[in-house]
């Protein structure tokens, strides 16, 4: 198939432009041809305008331009880099922050650009943000019509990309299989897939560009829900799972002697999990709550029914210390009960793992807690049935599956994740999952009292730290950076501590965290924190997936303009676990209206959900949860929030053709063609 060969088979692709295309991930010819222009930066030449013609209403606009001068500025404590350019009508000045002051200072003067961007009223001169500025030869035709602009690595032109995506796509037509079948294509109403592709590229009008765009993002997303209902439905079929009784008197008893009662979302939660656990059909449910809401319990139910039914589970933890805490956790609710528990990581003594890994292996082991230890070859269970695994986003697909398959039978698995993920977002990441929404927190636990400061009141909020710790509580300070950055006007913990422990933390007990420590290093300051014998803990967002710790009261975070709603809200969580008053400050250095009315909502919210679907509105799914992290190809061309409509009519009309064994048959071929290798993996089949 001449769509799957390398892109050294197109004309003018040599080993080293190949290489550019490969840091675009485009390795192959059907690559460069789903390799989409841009959004929102397609090129309408039949609308360039002159600076003088421009509006300065905020919209985007385009226009030709030379460079008149480059310079470096300063707002605030923020670097940026004015680009002036100039027409025979005036002036305008670009506006290029961060990394993209390098491509600022690529333009020298008298170089000749196309311009689009957003387009306002400056002191002297037009000012356009939000630009995108392309160099122009000598060779410009200016009645091109709309064309497209694409993402560029190493030494590739715009030039170079239109011109080989122009050649592929002559060789497709008549020659591209169809990816979707007739059925779908007429009762949705879409154009077929080469037009849709030339349209996309090289679109005839921007009626003729939606049109391809809608057919696009359906065949994306549809394809993918079918993948994941195909291939979840055959690992079922496949390896046999193991069915668990009715909830035993002896879970009965362990949830009596909880020292709380069960909230309404804790009790339905456990409800979808015990019948999930009773069917001879694998679990494959994800228990997605709030920060606080009270999952682990729901885990040591779940863990305490497999044992009580002659099975054995295990749970995974991404950090030892948190793995220490869920052991402690399960042995104060299901030891006192006779459920024989056990703690494996990478740090126990040799002597006393081997004898470990010979109990669970001749079934003298309940239940099984660990780190990634947990993964290794010498790990083997005499009956797994259930494998939960914690904060799930921090372990690899191919890490679940090897899990998974320490078992002749289909374990059930429950993942659990306290990060909030919209409706929209869960039903494309986790399509191959049952969901179990937990809402609301335990009884006896105070919501915590979050307050917005600008710099000037930095002073203020350490002296209210000061006193807290004199209180005899504990305290978070976390930082964006690790150590300070040229490029970045933030605060780092490297800095903050320096200056803090000569100042306001003195003579307090503290300790800086972050990322670059080694594991073991981590794991001795979290346990020193948990204990109480650091008062203050300066982190990067290392903290962020923690263990608990009620005595800790407060956190204070430095740029918090710099951190997306849902991250503030995780790291919000590390406080407000005991039963005092708990507070979260936000310092900003940023004045901006936009960016102080962003972190109003977290003020004014502790909803997780809600705060996940304003940082989605705000930022994008991009920047917030990826797919990669779930083993799914990225989307290339679908908008999780723009095409929300769309995910919901895919996973329907795939649901639909299901039910028809005839009509689901013939869109697995289309599914297998194209995205076999990848489910395969996923799925470890």
């Amino acid at each position: 198939m001449w769509w799957k060969e390398p892109t050294t088979s197109i004309r003018g692709v040599g080993k080293k432009k190949a290489a550019d295309l490969t840091a675009l991930n485009i390795n192959t010819v059907g690559d460069l041809l789903e390799h989409y222009p841009r959004q929102e930066s397609y090129m309408d030449f039949s609308k360039l305008k002159t600076i003088a013609e421009l509006a300065t209403d905020g919209s985007k606009q385009i226009f030709k331009a030379t460079v008149h001068s480059v310079r470096d500025s300063f707002r605030g404590r923020t670097r940026f880099s004015t680009l002036t350019v100039r027409d025979e009508t005036g002036f305008a000045d670009i506006y290029f922050f961060m990394g993209q002051r390098y491509w600022a200072k690529k333009y020298k003067p008298g170089t000749t650009l196309l311009i689009v961007g957003r387009v306002k009223s400056g002191r002297t001169a037009k000012m356009v943000s939000e630009a995108h500025c392309q160099e122009l030869g000598d060779d410009f035709e200016q009645g091109l019509g709309i064309v497209p602009t694409y993402s560029l690595a190493g030494a590739l032109t715009q030039k170079n990309l239109q011109a080989w995506v122009k050649e592929c796509l002559a060789k497709a037509e008549g020659e591209l299989p169809e990816s979707l079948p007739n059925s779908v294509i007429k009762k949705c109403g879409l154009c077929g897939r080469v037009e849709a592709l030339k349209n996309i590229h090289f679109p005839k009008s921007w009626q003729a560009l939606a049109e391809a765009r809608k057919r696009l993002v359906f065949e994306e997303l549809f394809l993918l829900q079918c993948g994941l209902l195909f291939y979840r439905g055959k690992q079922k079929e496949e390896r046999q799972g193991l069915k668990h009784g009715v909830d035993g008197d002896k879970l009965q008893k362990i949830i009596a002697k909880l020292p709380f009662e069960l909230t309404p979302a804790q009790k339905q939660a456990w409800l979808d999990i015990s019948l999930d656990m009773q069917d001879v059909k694998p679990m494959h449910r994800i228990l997605q709550g709030d920060v606080g809401s009270g999952k682990t319990v729901i885990s040591a139910l779940a863990l305490a029914k497999a044992a009580e039914n002659g099975y054995q589970g295990c749970i995974m933890a991404p950090t030892e210390i948190l793995a220490v805490q869920h052991y402690e956790t399960l042995t104060e609710y299901l030891a006192p009960f006779g459920m024989r528990i056990a703690l494996l990581t990478g740090g126990m003594r040799a002597k006393e793992r081997r004898s470990l890994l010979m109990d669970l292996e001749l079934g003298l082991v309940d239940i099984v807690v660990g780190t990634h230890a947990l993964l290794q070859d010498d790990v083997r269970f005499a009956k797994l049935s259930l494998v939960v695994t914690d904060e799930q986003h921090r372990f690899g697909v191919e890490q679940r599956a090897k899990l998974a398959n320490k078992s002749t039978y289909a374990p059930d698995v429950l993942i659990m994740t306290a990060t909030p993920i919209p409706r929209t977002l869960a039903l494309t990441v986790y399509g191959d999952l049952d969901v179990s929404l937990m809402k609301g927190r335990p009884p006896g636990r105070k919501p915590v009292q979050t307050l917005c400061y600008t710099e000037e009141k930095r002073k203020d909020v350490y002296a209210g730290l000061v006193r807290q710790v004199q209180a005899g509580r504990q305290a978070y300070i976390v930082c964006p950076l690790i150590e300070n950055s040229e490029v970045l006007n933030a605060r780092s913990a490297e800095n903050v501590y320096d200056e803090l422990v000569h100042s306001f933390l003195k003579n307090i007990p503290c300790a800086l965290l972050h990322g670059k420590l080694k594991p073991a290093e981590k794991d001795a300051i979290m346990t020193e924190f948990s204990a109480g014998r650091i008062k203050v803990l300066v982190s990067t967002t290392v903290i962020e997936v923690g263990v608990n710790v009620p005595n800790a009261t407060l956190m204070v975070v430095e740029n918090a303009e710099r951190f997306g709603l849902a991250q503030l809200h995780q790291l919000r969580g590390r406080v407000g676990r005991g039963s005092e008053q708990s507070y979260c400050v936000l310092l900003t250095s940023a004045d901006a209206p936009e960016t102080l009315a962003r972190l109003q909502v977290l003020r004014d919210s502790d909803d997780g959900f809600y705060l996940a679907e304003k940082d989605l509105e705000q930022r994008g799914a991009g920047q917030l949860f990826g797919l990669r992290q779930h083993g799914l190809p990225d989307l290339r061309i679908a908008d999780i929030l723009r095409d929300t409509e769309v995910i919901v009519q895919a996973r329907n009309m795939a649901q639909s053709l299901l039910k028809n064994e005839s009509d689901w048959q013939e869109m697995l071929e289309f599914v297998k063609l194209q995205l076999d290798d990848r489910f395969q993996m996923i799925f470890n089949n």
